[in-house]
Protein backbone atom coordinates (compact mmCIF):
# COMPACT_ATOMS: atom_id res chain seq x y z
CA UNK A 1 0.00 0.00 0.00
CA UNK A 2 2.41 2.71 -1.23
CA UNK A 3 1.82 6.37 -0.93
CA UNK A 4 1.82 7.26 -4.60
CA UNK A 5 0.02 10.43 -5.03
CA UNK A 6 -1.94 12.15 -1.88
CA UNK A 7 -2.77 15.48 -1.20
CA UNK A 8 -0.76 15.80 1.88
CA UNK A 9 -1.90 17.91 4.90
CA UNK A 10 1.17 19.65 7.48
CA UNK A 11 0.10 18.59 10.75
CA UNK A 12 -1.18 22.08 11.47
CA UNK A 13 -3.77 21.72 8.78
CA UNK A 14 -4.68 18.50 9.73
CA UNK A 15 -5.50 19.47 13.27
CA UNK A 16 -7.79 22.25 11.83
CA UNK A 17 -9.80 19.87 9.82
CA UNK A 18 -10.43 17.46 12.28
CA UNK A 19 -12.00 20.74 14.77
CA UNK A 20 -15.08 21.31 12.47
CA UNK A 21 -16.22 17.69 12.61
CA UNK A 22 -18.90 16.22 14.93
CA UNK A 23 -17.75 12.60 16.59
CA UNK A 24 -20.48 10.95 15.23
CA UNK A 25 -22.73 11.50 12.21
CA UNK A 26 -25.42 9.21 10.98
CA UNK A 27 -26.39 8.29 6.95
CA UNK A 28 -28.99 10.99 6.14
CA UNK A 29 -31.53 10.56 3.11
CA UNK A 30 -29.98 12.03 -0.17
CA UNK A 31 -30.90 14.92 -2.16
CA UNK A 32 -32.78 14.31 -4.93
CA UNK A 33 -29.60 13.62 -7.63
CA UNK A 34 -27.06 13.79 -4.78
CA UNK A 35 -25.87 10.05 -5.17
CA UNK A 36 -24.19 8.78 -8.08
CA UNK A 37 -25.82 5.55 -9.21
CA UNK A 38 -22.72 3.16 -8.40
CA UNK A 39 -23.79 2.01 -5.39
CA UNK A 40 -27.48 1.59 -7.08
CA UNK A 41 -26.18 -0.18 -9.32
CA UNK A 42 -24.48 -3.18 -7.00
CA UNK A 43 -27.48 -2.63 -3.91
CA UNK A 44 -30.38 -2.64 -6.19
CA UNK A 45 -31.15 -6.52 -5.98
CA UNK A 46 -29.02 -7.43 -3.13
CA UNK A 47 -26.70 -5.63 0.02
CA UNK A 48 -28.18 -2.40 2.59
CA UNK A 49 -29.20 -0.53 -0.22
CA UNK A 50 -27.90 2.86 -1.77
CA UNK A 51 -25.55 4.72 0.50
CA UNK A 52 -26.57 8.32 1.57
CA UNK A 53 -24.19 10.89 1.16
CA UNK A 54 -22.95 11.94 4.82
CA UNK A 55 -23.09 15.66 5.62
CA UNK A 56 -19.91 15.95 7.38
CA UNK A 57 -17.83 14.88 4.40
CA UNK A 58 -16.11 11.69 5.37
CA UNK A 59 -18.27 8.54 5.19
CA UNK A 60 -21.31 7.54 3.14
CA UNK A 61 -23.25 4.57 4.77
CA UNK A 62 -26.48 3.21 4.00
CA UNK A 63 -29.58 4.24 5.89
CA UNK A 64 -29.40 3.06 9.19
CA UNK A 65 -26.19 3.10 9.89
CA UNK A 66 -24.06 5.50 11.36
CA UNK A 67 -20.84 5.87 12.56
CA UNK A 68 -17.86 7.47 15.25
CA UNK A 69 -14.77 8.76 14.67
CA UNK A 70 -12.94 7.20 17.92
CA UNK A 71 -9.28 8.44 16.81
CA UNK A 72 -7.63 10.64 14.96
CA UNK A 73 -3.94 11.50 13.87
CA UNK A 74 -2.21 13.97 15.89
CA UNK A 75 -4.53 13.55 19.08
CA UNK A 76 -2.56 13.15 22.40
CA UNK A 77 -2.65 9.50 23.48
CA UNK A 78 -3.10 8.20 27.12
CA UNK A 79 0.87 8.23 27.15
CA UNK A 80 1.57 11.35 26.43
CA UNK A 81 2.40 10.81 22.24
CA UNK A 82 0.49 11.44 19.50
CA UNK A 83 -1.59 9.57 17.56
CA UNK A 84 0.45 8.80 14.51
CA UNK A 85 -0.61 9.50 10.88
CA UNK A 86 -0.63 7.40 8.16
CA UNK A 87 -3.47 4.25 10.04
CA UNK A 88 -3.10 1.16 8.11
CA UNK A 89 -3.82 -2.67 8.78
CA UNK A 90 -5.53 -3.27 12.27
CA UNK A 91 -6.74 -6.23 13.83
CA UNK A 92 -9.70 -6.20 16.99
CA UNK A 93 -8.85 -8.52 19.39
CA UNK A 94 -11.30 -9.80 22.65
CA UNK A 95 -10.10 -8.39 25.60
CA UNK A 96 -12.91 -10.03 27.63
CA UNK A 97 -16.60 -8.33 28.82
CA UNK A 98 -17.26 -5.47 26.07
CA UNK A 99 -13.79 -4.33 25.44
CA UNK A 100 -11.68 -5.16 22.71
CA UNK A 101 -8.18 -4.35 21.50
CA UNK A 102 -7.93 -2.30 17.95
CA UNK A 103 -4.36 -3.08 17.20
CA UNK A 104 -3.57 -0.58 14.41
CA UNK A 105 -0.44 0.10 11.98
CA UNK A 106 1.09 3.26 11.13
CA UNK A 107 2.66 3.13 7.07
CA UNK A 108 5.24 5.95 8.14
CA UNK A 109 8.69 5.43 6.22
CA UNK A 110 11.81 6.77 7.59
CA UNK A 111 11.15 10.34 5.97
CA UNK A 112 7.84 10.84 7.75
CA UNK A 113 9.65 12.60 10.52
CA UNK A 114 6.51 14.95 11.61
CA UNK A 115 4.31 12.84 11.61
CA UNK A 116 4.55 9.80 14.01
CA UNK A 117 4.54 9.49 17.50
CA UNK A 118 6.97 11.75 18.65
CA UNK A 119 4.57 14.56 17.35
CA UNK A 120 6.07 17.53 15.31
CA UNK A 121 9.55 18.49 15.88
CA UNK A 122 9.82 14.93 17.75
CA UNK A 123 8.62 17.53 20.79
CA UNK A 124 8.10 14.08 22.49
CA UNK A 125 11.64 12.90 21.91
CA UNK A 126 12.25 12.61 25.70
CA UNK A 127 9.26 10.34 26.70
CA UNK A 128 10.71 7.24 24.74
CA UNK A 129 13.48 5.13 26.09
CA UNK A 130 15.36 4.62 22.79
CA UNK A 131 16.37 0.68 23.34
CA UNK A 132 12.46 0.31 23.37
CA UNK A 133 12.79 1.29 19.88
CA UNK A 134 13.65 -1.36 17.12
CA UNK A 135 15.74 1.53 14.92
CA UNK A 136 17.12 4.55 14.70
CA UNK A 137 17.66 7.12 11.47
CA UNK A 138 20.38 8.85 10.60
CA UNK A 139 19.57 11.96 12.96
CA UNK A 140 19.39 9.48 15.74
CA UNK A 141 15.75 9.46 16.36
CA UNK A 142 13.66 6.26 16.68
CA UNK A 143 11.91 5.72 13.04
CA UNK A 144 8.22 6.60 13.36
CA UNK A 145 6.61 3.71 12.16
CA UNK A 146 4.75 1.34 14.30
CA UNK A 147 1.32 0.16 16.21
CA UNK A 148 -0.50 2.09 18.10
CA UNK A 149 -3.38 0.03 20.74
CA UNK A 150 -6.32 1.27 20.90
CA UNK A 151 -8.90 -0.06 24.38
CA UNK A 152 -12.81 0.33 23.04
CA UNK A 153 -15.60 -0.42 24.57
CA UNK A 154 -18.69 -2.09 22.73
CA UNK A 155 -21.44 -1.49 25.29
CA UNK A 156 -20.81 2.45 25.77
CA UNK A 157 -19.30 2.71 22.20
CA UNK A 158 -16.62 4.66 23.52
CA UNK A 159 -12.68 4.82 23.39
CA UNK A 160 -11.25 3.80 27.14
CA UNK A 161 -7.60 4.63 26.34
CA UNK A 162 -5.20 4.49 23.51
CA UNK A 163 -1.55 3.71 23.58
CA UNK A 164 1.93 3.45 21.74
CA UNK A 165 2.54 -0.46 21.29
CA UNK A 166 5.76 -1.16 18.65
CA UNK A 167 7.66 2.04 17.81
CA UNK A 168 11.19 2.14 15.75
CA UNK A 169 9.52 0.08 12.68
CA UNK A 170 9.31 0.94 8.88
CA UNK A 171 6.05 1.18 6.52
CA UNK A 172 4.04 -0.97 8.93
CA UNK A 173 1.17 -1.81 6.44
CA UNK A 174 -0.98 -4.58 7.38
CA UNK A 175 -0.73 -8.07 9.26
CA UNK A 176 -2.90 -10.18 11.11
CA UNK A 177 -4.44 -11.43 14.24
CA UNK A 178 -2.96 -14.89 16.36
CA UNK A 179 -5.67 -17.28 17.57
CA UNK A 180 -3.63 -16.15 20.98
CA UNK A 181 -4.30 -13.21 21.16
CA UNK A 182 -1.72 -11.24 19.52
CA UNK A 183 -1.06 -8.82 16.47
CA UNK A 184 1.12 -10.27 13.46
CA UNK A 185 2.62 -6.37 11.95
CA UNK A 186 4.45 -6.72 9.28
CA UNK A 187 7.00 -4.46 7.64
CA UNK A 188 6.55 -3.51 3.73
CA UNK A 189 9.90 -2.61 2.93
CA UNK A 190 13.45 -3.64 2.68
CA UNK A 191 15.31 -0.49 3.65
CA UNK A 192 18.90 -1.65 5.62
CA UNK A 193 21.84 0.34 6.57
CA UNK A 194 22.79 0.40 3.01
CA UNK A 195 20.07 3.69 3.43
CA UNK A 196 21.46 5.23 6.35
CA UNK A 197 19.47 3.18 9.05
CA UNK A 198 20.71 1.05 12.20
CA UNK A 199 19.22 -2.10 10.87
CA UNK A 200 17.59 -3.97 8.36
CA UNK A 201 13.99 -4.30 7.73
CA UNK A 202 11.33 -5.83 6.06
CA UNK A 203 10.34 -8.37 9.03
CA UNK A 204 6.98 -8.85 10.86
CA UNK A 205 6.83 -8.21 14.56
CA UNK A 206 4.23 -9.71 17.18
CA UNK A 207 2.46 -7.18 19.64
CA UNK A 208 0.31 -8.85 22.45
CA UNK A 209 -3.28 -7.36 22.45
CA UNK A 210 -2.94 -7.09 26.40
CA UNK A 211 0.62 -4.69 26.50
CA UNK A 212 0.36 -2.01 28.27
CA UNK A 213 2.75 0.20 26.88
CA UNK A 214 5.82 -0.29 24.24
CA UNK A 215 6.70 -4.00 23.62
CA UNK A 216 10.05 -5.70 23.14
CA UNK A 217 10.53 -5.00 19.73
CA UNK A 218 12.00 -8.30 18.31
CA UNK A 219 11.61 -9.21 14.60
CA UNK A 220 10.15 -13.05 13.82
CA UNK A 221 13.36 -13.75 11.10
CA UNK A 222 11.58 -16.90 10.60
CA UNK A 223 8.87 -15.48 8.66
CA UNK A 224 11.69 -13.93 5.92
CA UNK A 225 12.85 -10.30 5.05
CA UNK A 226 10.47 -8.76 2.19
CA UNK A 227 7.82 -6.75 1.36
CA UNK A 228 5.89 -7.89 3.73
CA UNK A 229 2.08 -7.18 3.79
CA UNK A 230 -0.22 -9.38 5.59
CA UNK A 231 -0.44 -12.82 7.59
CA UNK A 232 -3.19 -15.21 9.08
CA UNK A 233 -2.94 -18.30 11.22
CA UNK A 234 -4.42 -21.51 10.46
CA UNK A 235 -5.84 -21.84 14.48
CA UNK A 236 -5.76 -25.58 13.79
CA UNK A 237 -2.53 -26.57 12.32
CA UNK A 238 -0.38 -23.29 13.47
CA UNK A 239 0.55 -22.87 9.69
CA UNK A 240 1.32 -18.78 9.22
CA UNK A 241 0.42 -17.69 5.22
CA UNK A 242 1.70 -14.43 4.28
CA UNK A 243 1.34 -12.11 1.35
CA UNK A 244 4.30 -10.01 -0.59
CA UNK A 245 3.07 -6.71 -1.55
CA UNK A 246 5.56 -6.39 -4.69
CA UNK A 247 5.25 -3.43 -6.34
CA UNK A 248 5.93 -4.86 -10.21
CA UNK A 249 3.51 -7.43 -9.43
CA UNK A 250 6.12 -10.18 -9.30
CA UNK A 251 5.26 -11.12 -5.80
CA UNK A 252 5.05 -14.98 -4.07
CA UNK A 253 3.00 -16.43 -2.04
CA UNK A 254 3.88 -18.07 1.65
CA UNK A 255 3.74 -20.27 4.63
CA UNK A 256 5.62 -20.22 7.72
CA UNK A 257 5.47 -23.64 9.60
CA UNK A 258 6.74 -22.94 13.10
CA UNK A 259 8.58 -25.34 15.66
CA UNK A 260 6.19 -23.94 18.39
CA UNK A 261 2.93 -22.68 17.19
CA UNK A 262 2.58 -20.14 19.84
CA UNK A 263 6.27 -18.91 19.73
CA UNK A 264 7.24 -17.67 16.22
CA UNK A 265 10.47 -16.50 17.23
CA UNK A 266 11.53 -20.08 17.88
CA UNK A 267 11.28 -20.61 14.17
CA UNK A 268 10.43 -23.06 11.45
CA UNK A 269 10.14 -23.25 7.75
CA UNK A 270 9.37 -20.77 5.48
CA UNK A 271 8.12 -21.49 1.80
CA UNK A 272 6.87 -20.32 -1.13
CA UNK A 273 3.79 -21.48 -3.16
CA UNK A 274 4.04 -23.00 -6.80
CA UNK A 275 1.69 -25.16 -9.13
CA UNK A 276 2.06 -28.88 -9.72
CA UNK A 277 1.51 -28.44 -13.02
CA UNK A 278 4.31 -25.87 -13.92
CA UNK A 279 7.35 -26.99 -12.37
CA UNK A 280 9.35 -24.21 -13.84
CA UNK A 281 7.26 -21.33 -12.02
CA UNK A 282 3.96 -20.61 -12.54
CA UNK A 283 1.33 -17.53 -13.18
CA UNK A 284 -1.96 -16.57 -10.92
CA UNK A 285 -1.61 -13.09 -12.47
CA UNK A 286 -3.58 -12.70 -15.19
CA UNK A 287 -2.18 -9.84 -16.22
CA UNK A 288 -3.48 -7.23 -18.46
CA UNK A 289 -1.81 -7.67 -21.89
CA UNK A 290 -1.79 -10.77 -21.83
CA UNK A 291 -3.69 -14.20 -22.24
CA UNK A 292 -5.73 -15.23 -19.17
CA UNK A 293 -4.42 -18.66 -17.71
CA UNK A 294 -7.60 -19.62 -15.48
CA UNK A 295 -10.95 -18.15 -15.10
CA UNK A 296 -12.99 -17.30 -11.78
CA UNK A 297 -14.19 -20.94 -10.65
CA UNK A 298 -10.82 -22.31 -11.43
CA UNK A 299 -8.50 -24.15 -8.65
CA UNK A 300 -4.56 -25.29 -9.37
CA UNK A 301 -3.09 -27.75 -7.20
CA UNK A 302 0.06 -26.60 -5.30
CA UNK A 303 3.14 -27.81 -4.58
CA UNK A 304 5.41 -25.60 -1.62
CA UNK A 305 9.14 -24.92 -2.15
CA UNK A 306 11.40 -24.32 0.99
CA UNK A 307 13.13 -21.22 0.99
CA UNK A 308 16.90 -21.05 1.42
CA UNK A 309 18.45 -17.27 2.24
CA UNK A 310 14.87 -15.91 3.87
CA UNK A 311 16.94 -13.37 5.32
CA UNK A 312 17.22 -12.09 1.85
CA UNK A 313 20.62 -9.65 2.21
CA UNK A 314 20.66 -9.08 -1.96
CA UNK A 315 16.74 -8.63 -1.87
CA UNK A 316 16.46 -11.19 -4.62
CA UNK A 317 14.40 -13.76 -2.76
CA UNK A 318 11.41 -13.31 -4.84
CA UNK A 319 13.37 -14.58 -8.14
CA UNK A 320 15.42 -16.81 -6.81
CA UNK A 321 12.49 -18.72 -5.69
CA UNK A 322 10.23 -18.34 -8.84
CA UNK A 323 13.60 -19.82 -10.64
CA UNK A 324 12.78 -23.05 -8.42
CA UNK A 325 9.34 -23.40 -9.29
CA UNK A 326 7.10 -20.94 -7.20
CA UNK A 327 4.12 -19.12 -8.69
CA UNK A 328 3.90 -15.44 -9.08
CA UNK A 329 1.12 -13.52 -7.76
CA UNK A 330 0.14 -9.60 -8.32
CA UNK A 331 0.77 -7.69 -5.46
CA UNK A 332 -0.50 -9.93 -2.75
CA UNK A 333 -2.09 -7.61 0.05
CA UNK A 334 -5.05 -8.48 2.62
CA UNK A 335 -5.43 -12.30 3.84
CA UNK A 336 -8.09 -13.60 6.40
CA UNK A 337 -8.45 -17.02 7.79
CA UNK A 338 -11.98 -18.77 7.39
CA UNK A 339 -13.03 -22.45 7.95
CA UNK A 340 -13.38 -22.34 4.03
CA UNK A 341 -9.60 -21.92 3.68
CA UNK A 342 -7.75 -18.41 3.38
CA UNK A 343 -8.64 -15.57 1.14
CA UNK A 344 -5.92 -13.13 0.03
CA UNK A 345 -6.41 -9.92 -2.46
CA UNK A 346 -4.38 -9.27 -5.38
CA UNK A 347 -4.55 -5.79 -5.93
CA UNK A 348 -3.71 -5.50 -9.55
CA UNK A 349 -3.74 -8.33 -11.35
CA UNK A 350 -6.98 -9.67 -13.60
CA UNK A 351 -7.26 -9.01 -17.58
CA UNK A 352 -9.02 -5.37 -16.56
CA UNK A 353 -6.32 -4.30 -13.53
CA UNK A 354 -8.79 -4.22 -11.19
CA UNK A 355 -7.67 -6.50 -8.85
CA UNK A 356 -8.47 -10.33 -7.93
CA UNK A 357 -9.39 -12.37 -4.59
CA UNK A 358 -7.54 -16.03 -4.50
CA UNK A 359 -8.76 -18.45 -2.15
CA UNK A 360 -5.79 -21.06 -1.01
CA UNK A 361 -7.74 -24.34 0.48
CA UNK A 362 -4.91 -26.16 2.66
CA UNK A 363 -4.45 -30.05 1.98
CA UNK A 364 -5.69 -32.50 4.22
CA UNK A 365 -2.32 -33.12 5.72
CA UNK A 366 -1.23 -29.16 5.41
CA UNK A 367 2.87 -29.04 5.74
CA UNK A 368 3.12 -33.17 7.06
CA UNK A 369 3.42 -36.59 5.00
CA UNK A 370 0.98 -37.12 2.83
CA UNK A 371 0.49 -33.63 1.35
CA UNK A 372 1.46 -33.95 -2.03
CA UNK A 373 -0.99 -37.01 -2.44
CA UNK A 374 -4.09 -34.63 -1.67
CA UNK A 375 -2.31 -30.95 -2.45
CA UNK A 376 -3.48 -28.07 -1.42
CA UNK A 377 -5.96 -25.90 -4.28
CA UNK A 378 -5.60 -22.51 -4.91
CA UNK A 379 -9.05 -20.97 -6.66
CA UNK A 380 -9.59 -17.71 -8.47
CA UNK A 381 -12.74 -16.99 -6.22
CA UNK A 382 -13.23 -12.80 -7.43
CA UNK A 383 -12.24 -11.00 -10.47
CA UNK A 384 -13.56 -8.11 -11.36
CA UNK A 385 -14.02 -6.69 -15.26
CA UNK A 386 -15.16 -2.93 -13.99
CA UNK A 387 -13.74 -0.85 -11.61
CA UNK A 388 -17.25 0.02 -9.99
CA UNK A 389 -17.76 -3.21 -9.13
CA UNK A 390 -14.37 -3.65 -7.42
CA UNK A 391 -11.12 -1.96 -7.98
CA UNK A 392 -7.81 -2.56 -6.52
CA UNK A 393 -8.76 -4.17 -3.12
CA UNK A 394 -6.47 -3.75 -0.81
CA UNK A 395 -6.88 -5.09 3.36
CA UNK A 396 -9.66 -7.83 3.84
CA UNK A 397 -11.73 -9.36 6.84
CA UNK A 398 -14.15 -11.53 6.89
CA UNK A 399 -17.21 -10.82 9.44
CA UNK A 400 -18.76 -13.53 11.81
CA UNK A 401 -21.93 -14.57 9.19
CA UNK A 402 -19.04 -15.38 6.39
CA UNK A 403 -19.39 -11.89 4.18
CA UNK A 404 -15.72 -10.84 3.21
CA UNK A 405 -15.12 -7.18 3.81
CA UNK A 406 -12.34 -5.42 1.52
CA UNK A 407 -10.97 -1.97 1.56
CA UNK A 408 -10.23 -0.51 -2.19
CA UNK A 409 -6.85 1.83 -2.51
CA UNK A 410 -7.13 3.76 -5.73
CA UNK A 411 -5.74 6.74 -5.93
CA UNK A 412 -7.99 8.81 -8.57
CA UNK A 413 -9.35 11.85 -9.11
CA UNK A 414 -12.77 10.72 -10.53
CA UNK A 415 -12.91 7.45 -8.36
CA UNK A 416 -14.00 7.48 -4.83
CA UNK A 417 -12.41 4.19 -2.67
CA UNK A 418 -14.98 1.99 -1.12
CA UNK A 419 -15.58 -0.55 1.12
CA UNK A 420 -17.04 -3.50 -0.45
CA UNK A 421 -18.81 -6.85 0.34
CA UNK A 422 -18.47 -10.37 -0.80
CA UNK A 423 -20.90 -13.02 -0.31
CA UNK A 424 -19.53 -16.43 -0.03
CA UNK A 425 -20.38 -17.15 -3.40
CA UNK A 426 -18.59 -14.11 -4.57
CA UNK A 427 -21.08 -11.40 -5.40
CA UNK A 428 -20.05 -8.30 -4.26
CA UNK A 429 -21.86 -4.85 -3.42
CA UNK A 430 -21.20 -2.01 -1.60
CA UNK A 431 -20.95 -0.77 2.48
CA UNK A 432 -19.48 2.54 2.55
CA UNK A 433 -17.47 5.31 0.39
CA UNK A 434 -14.94 6.95 1.45
CA UNK A 435 -15.46 11.05 0.73
CA UNK A 436 -13.60 12.51 3.36
CA UNK A 437 -10.72 15.21 1.73
CA UNK A 438 -8.21 13.38 -0.32
CA UNK A 439 -9.95 10.68 -1.28
CA UNK A 440 -6.97 8.24 0.56
CA UNK A 441 -7.66 4.36 0.95
CA UNK A 442 -10.10 2.54 2.95
CA UNK A 443 -7.62 0.46 5.19
CA UNK A 444 -7.77 -1.96 8.14
CA UNK A 445 -11.32 -3.70 8.37
CA UNK A 446 -12.07 -5.56 10.77
CA UNK A 447 -15.02 -6.97 13.25
CA UNK A 448 -15.43 -6.73 16.61
CA UNK A 449 -16.17 -10.68 17.89
CA UNK A 450 -19.93 -9.79 18.66
CA UNK A 451 -20.37 -8.55 15.12
CA UNK A 452 -22.22 -5.29 16.34
CA UNK A 453 -19.26 -3.11 15.09
CA UNK A 454 -16.95 -2.25 11.91
CA UNK A 455 -13.75 -1.11 12.53
CA UNK A 456 -11.81 1.00 9.24
CA UNK A 457 -9.32 3.49 9.20
CA UNK A 458 -9.12 6.40 6.65
CA UNK A 459 -4.74 5.92 6.25
CA UNK A 460 -4.84 10.21 5.77
CA UNK A 461 -4.37 11.79 7.71
CA UNK A 462 -5.76 8.63 9.51
CA UNK A 463 -8.98 8.44 11.20
CA UNK A 464 -10.32 5.54 12.82
CA UNK A 465 -14.03 4.73 12.39
CA UNK A 466 -16.75 2.30 14.18
CA UNK A 467 -19.36 1.68 11.91
CA UNK A 468 -23.03 -0.10 13.54
CA UNK A 469 -25.94 -0.63 11.96
CA UNK A 470 -28.63 -3.09 10.81
CA UNK A 471 -25.97 -5.80 9.62
CA UNK A 472 -29.06 -8.57 9.56
CA UNK A 473 -30.87 -6.32 7.21
CA UNK A 474 -28.75 -7.63 4.12
CA UNK A 475 -31.00 -8.12 1.20
CA UNK A 476 -30.77 -11.42 -0.94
Amino acid sequence: MALHRRALLGAAAASAAFSGYALRASAQTAAAGAAADTETYLNEVYGYGPLKPDPYRILDLPEGFSYRVISHAGQTMDDGFDVPYKADGMAAIPLGGSRVALLRNHELNPRDLNYGPLGHGRRHADKLKRDMAYDVGPDGYPLPGGVTTMIYDLKSQKLVRQHLSLVGTAVNCAGGATPWGSWLTCEETTLSQKAGLGKAHGWVFEVPASARGLVDPVPLTGLGRFQHEAAAVDPETGVVYLTEDAFDSKGLFYRFLPNDRRHLAKGGRLQVLGFRDAPEGGDARNMKGEDPTWAVGDSRACVWIDVEGADNPDEDLRFRMQKAGAAFVGRGEGIFWSPEGVYFTCTSSGPAGHGQVLRYVPSPHEGQVGEADAPGQLHLFVEPSESRVMDFADNLAIAPWGHMFACEDRYSDTLRNHLKGITPDGRVYTIARNVFEGNAELAGACFSPDGSTCFVNIYWPGLTLAITGPWNSFRV
